[in-house]
């Protein structure tokens, strides 16, 4: 696992540049509102890290230069998601005055329940 997190740290901490030196960059046209330069100019991006197969798309903004950077925003934080080991849990301890509570509480209703059933007369 350390490999991993060797690999991790070195995405974290190179430049946009090394980085998308990385990953395959494509352009495509975006979809939805915008009319005519939605339609013909492509400027919605999808950039693919290649080592962890992981893509990111941004097609919000209509420059395909703010694009990349939305989307190699993206693309890093899916890597340090991909990346993330969650820590070791530590099981709490019951506190001693919990547990005698929880048996006080316990045995009266079990004293309350004892006390509803009818008594029986075999006489």
């Amino acid at each position: 696992m350390s490999g991993d997190a060797e690999k991790f740290e070195s995405y974290l901490n190179m430049s946009d540049e090394e980085f998308l030196k990385e990953c395959k960059i494509e352009t495509f046209r975006s979809s939805g509102n915008g009319g005519q330069n939605v339609n013909k100019v492509e400027t919605a991006v999808r950039i693919r890290h290649t080592p962890t197969k992981i893509a990111a798309i941004s097609q919000s903004e209509r420059s395909q230069h703010r694009n990349i950077k939305i989307a190699l925003k993206r693309l890093r934080e899916k890597i340090l998601k991909h990346f993330y080991i969650k820590p070791d849990r530590k099981k709490t301890k019951i506190p001693q005055k919990s547990k005698e509570n929880r048996l006080e509480e316990k045995k009266r209703n079990s004293e309350k329940k004892s006390a509803r059933k009818k008594i029986h007369d075999d006489i």
